[in-house]
């Protein structure tokens, strides 16, 4: 199911309207169908959101500009995660949802970590696998409460568990309700990611 939005996405309407909408968004060279199946999985029965991001990198989506592997356009981080959160906005009044809880893997782990930073508002809530820190400043929010699960990998390369380390710090100082683990994985996901992110999602 479709509406034309800013954002080319994927919805899937609830089938059990107790669970809160899950946002998808997909890591680099993904697009709106990626995460379909891991969001129907780890949160049976919820309304799914998932977005296509709008950068292109060597032809892959992605959600934001980089530089280099580990090196994001802050710039463009913070001017996408707007737009993002404008799509939220623009997707709840059309389908009639609430608040969605994101579900981010890779770079958008990273995406979703800028929007609970610099607009807080647009989530309930989020389960980011394989995060980095995407703001070298970030601003001060109010996450008071807001559960957050970050899964890392101890052998990935990509989304070191040094790189995540300071954003767990900001999001803890920013009052949100914080659980970090980390695997013993790469950066791919694994059958424990799975039941990490199913259980933060049932409550």
């Amino acid at each position: 199911m479709m509406t034309e939005l800013s954002h080319i996405h994927r919805f899937e309407p609830a089938a059990d309207s107790a669970r809160p909408p899950l946002l998808l968004l997909h890591g680099t060279g993904g697009d709106e169908s990626d995460l379909l199946a891991l969001g129907r999985t780890v949160a049976p029965g919820a309304a799914l959101l998932s977005p296509r991001g709008r950068v292109l990198e060597n032809g892959m989506p992605r959600f934001f500009r980089r530089f280099a592997e580990g090196r994001f356009d802050e710039a463009d981080v913070i001017a996408r995660a707007a737009e993002l959160a404008g799509f939220i906005a623009e997707a709840r009044e059309a389908y009639g949802l609430a608040a969605p809880v994101a579900l981010g893997y890779s770079n958008g782990a990273n995406i979703a970590a800028a929007l609970l930073l610099l607009h807080p508002e647009a989530l309930a809530g989020a389960v980011l696998l394989r995060p980095m820190t995407p703001l070298s400043r970030p601003p001060a929010a109010d996450l008071a409460g807001t559960p957050v699960l970050l899964v890392s990998g101890a052998m990935d390369p990509i989304a070191t568990p040094a790189s995540v380390a300071p954003l767990v710090e900001t999001l803890r100082a920013s009052g949100a309700a914080v659980r970090h683990e980390t695997l013993p994985a790469g950066h791919g996901l694994t059958s424990a990611d799975l039941k990490l992110a199913g259980e933060a999602l049932a409550g």
